[in-house]
């Protein structure tokens, strides 16, 4: 997140300056535009600095997730676009769902293509859906959903209560996790977030010191289960309570019949940090 887009990112977060015209989110509908990244190379020197912070090993083919850092920018140009309804900062990514149709190797090249959707009452607040298609030519090779959550007036009894993923018994390995995570996931991310850098500016915006991001401990849990995915997968995630840095956190995960139920939570207590699920396509 460059210097330039992280101001736009808070500015709607700042009391008074969140009034200004061009600033001020509405609250309103979703603007109805596709955005688009073409003619993106899946460069190895890349993937591999993304494999490292999250756990892969290095292959000829990117990692599942990882497309996920291409597109994004996307994610982050649309919630900062003035006609977004809510500011970026402050908005919980509540969900995430990859559909990965095949492999992507190293050096081909991708183009990613944004919508958000979906809008609707959640029972903590309002929900979205940011959808991404990732193709190579005229071949969908990857797509993810992922939802976002206003927190606010919710339909306690109407709205929409997420994912449904079965409990698992985390009785894998304990992860340590340093207090310099969130900085070196956001190098390789762009996705530089203040609560997920350092104590103070995590304090900054209600945290008692910073977190890991959701899709570092979605990647690292996948990579925890990679070599028993098939090439056509499913992987669906609810982030559930925060992993605050530093930290410990233990994996769990057991088999569902034509996949994997998966978990990250905190060693201690049992909170669950994660909850997800993987689907043979």
């Amino acid at each position: 997140m460059a210097l330039p887009v992280m101001l736009k990112a808070a500015l709607p977060a700042v009391p008074g300056v969140n009034q200004l015209p061009g600033i001020k989110k509405t609250g309103g509908a979703l603007p109805d535009v596709t955005l688009r990244r073409d003619d993106l190379v899946v460069a190895r020197a890349e993937v591999e600095r993304y494999a490292d912070v999250c756990g892969f090993p290095h292959k000829d083919v990117a990692p599942l997730p990882y497309l996920h850092m291409l597109a994004f920018p996307l994610h982050l140009q649309l919630m900062t676009d003035a006609r977004f309804p809510f500011p970026a900062i402050g908005s919980v990514h509540l969900e995430n769902t990859i559909v990965q149709h095949r492999p992507v190797a190293i050096g081909e090249t991708v183009s990613l293509a944004l919508r958000a959707d979906n809008l609707r009452a959640s029972t903590k607040g309002r929900a979205w859906d940011m959808n991404v298609t990732a193709t190579v030519g005229d071949e969908v090779v990857w797509e993810s959903v992922s939802t976002y959550l206003r927190i606010g007036k919710g339909d306690k009894d109407g709205g929409d209560p997420g994912m449904s993923l079965a409990p698992v018994a985390a009785k894998g390995p304990v992860w340590s996790l340093g207090s310099d995570l969130g900085r070196r996931y956001a190098a390789v991310s762009g996705d530089h977030n203040p609560i997920h850098l350092y104590p103070l500016t995590a304090k900054a915006l209600g945290f008692p010191r910073h977190i890991a991001h959701g899709m570092w401990s979605k990647a690292r849990c996948i990579a925890a289960l990679e070599n028993r995915l098939p090439d056509a997968v499913k992987v669906e995630v609810a982030f559930k309570k925060p992993i605050f840095l530093p930290g410990k956190a233990q994996f769990g995960a057991a088999p569902n019949g034509d996949g994997w139920d998966f978990t990250l939570v905190n060693p201690k207590s049992g909170a669950p940090h994660l909850l997800g699920r993987t689907t043979a396509r």
